[in-house]
């Protein structure tokens, strides 16, 4: 009866981890594209491939760290079990599927660290203080970082001296020295090493001083060639171009900084009791985010496409290049964030640069609460379902 028990809660515990994973993909993988939807760059249909692909691609060769520290890196003392890990995603799907049809801001990273936290607590194990302290510091800065890059690219783009035909390219060569940089899963690494970046590769095979530094320099000229060449033919040309080269990597960022938010509470049931090998439980992310991108994504590809299109191209740059770049910073980390936070925050940096009038500080309070509210709340929900469940279940 107890094997039974047993499997029952496995089949549980994964099914709820691929509806996470699908809801992940339906909803925080959409907003790189957009923008270029509405500015008519790619038809709404191709994005929602385009994102599925790229999302479940980040999923798989770079959502390994963060999916460890929600699986393992949140509670000292004990492991998650299945019925723990059953738990935890559920009360974080159920803070999701309530800000999905309330409409109100519930990030899936403050809800699933929540039920992590507070599932763990239930089990008897000890708070990780150092490990909480580093996130809180993380998702405290987020805000003002990423509305501050946003304010400085906006500010960059709108400038009458520094012509679009600078201006568009020299993002794309901070962009493409970033991407040369992204450590991935697929790139062979030193024997000491899980994963590698481009520029790490040729490091490793030309062993001189400043190697990484000449590769990272080599693709920011090749980006800043290659935009400008596309803004000098027609900036509206190069500026799209540059919106769906943007949307692919954040949309890939996206996939590697999300996943590990529906497969880390399963970390220790796969690879501990059932002995899988931790690529199997990121292909199973992978698969739920491109089923939700694929099937849940075109209509809220078309609602925030208009959102984008009455921000303007320059704003809604300013909004994914701080995405991008916090995203990638997040995933070296293995912090979990809420992408939805990056951009928004990105959104209101970016209109600021403009002096938009339209930033309501009563709709950033508001925001910001429901953020406090839905990790506090989310751990006592996790707290008390999990003791249910045990008590329950014996």
């Amino acid at each position: 009866m107890a094997g039974l028990v047993f499997w029952a809660l496995v089949v549980l515990a994964t099914v709820t981890g691929l509806v996470t994973a699908w809801t992940l993909g339906a909803n925080s993988n959409s907003p790189p594209f957009a923008p270029a939807i509405g500015a008519n760059a790619i038809s709404t249909m191709r994005a929602a491939f385009l994102i599925g692909i790229l999302a479940a691609l980040g999923a798989l060769t770079q959502g390994g760290s963060i999916s460890e520290t929600v699986g393992a890196g949140l509670i000292d003392g004990v492991q998650i079990t299945s019925l723990a890990a059953t738990t935890g995603l559920l009360t974080a799907t159920l803070f999701m599927a309530f800000g999905i049809y309330s409409g109100y801001p519930v990030p899936a990273a403050f809800a699933t660290t929540g039920a992590m936290v507070g599932v763990g607590l239930s089990l008897g194990g000890a708070p990780v203080f150092d490990t909480y302290r580093q996130i809180a510091t993380f998702w405290v800065l987020v805000p003002p970082v990423s509305g501050g890059l946003a304010y400085l690219t906006a500010t960059i783009l709108r400038r009458d001296d520094i012509p679009e035909t600078v201006g568009v390219p020299l993002l794309a060569a901070v962009v493409g020295g970033i991407v040369a940089n992204v450590q991935l899963s697929v790139i062979p690494a030193p024997a000491d090493a899980t994963q590698n970046s481009i520029a790490g590769f040729f490091a490793m095979l030309v062993p001189l001083p400043g190697i990484t530094a000449l590769v990272t320099a080599l693709a920011a000229v090749a980006s800043f060639l290659f935009i400008r060449r596309r803004t000098q033919q027609s900036v509206d040309k190069g500026i799209k171009t540059f919106l769906v080269v943007l949307g692919s990597v954040v949309a890939f960022s996206s996939g590697g900084s999300q996943v590990g938010l529906a497969t880390g509470p399963l970390e220790n049931l796969y690879r501990v009791e059932l002995g899988l090998p931790g690529l199997l439980l990121l292909g199973l992310g992978a698969v739920g985010i491109l089923g939700g991108a694929w099937m849940g994504a075109p209509r809220l590809l078309q609602a925030t496409a208009r959102e984008y299109a009455q921000l303007g191209v320059r704003r809604s740059i300013a909004a994914l290049v701080p995405g991008f770049i916090i995203a990638q910073t997040a995933i070296a980390l293995g912090i979990p964030i809420s992408f939805n936070n990056i951009i928004i925050s990105g959104v209101i940096g970016g209109g600021l640069a403009g002096g938009s009038a339209g930033v309501s500080r009563r709709k950033i309070g508001v925001t910001v609460g429901f953020w406090v509210l839905t990790l506090v709340s989310s751990v006592a929900v996790g707290f008390g379902l999990y003791r249910a469940f045990a008590t329950v279940l014996g």
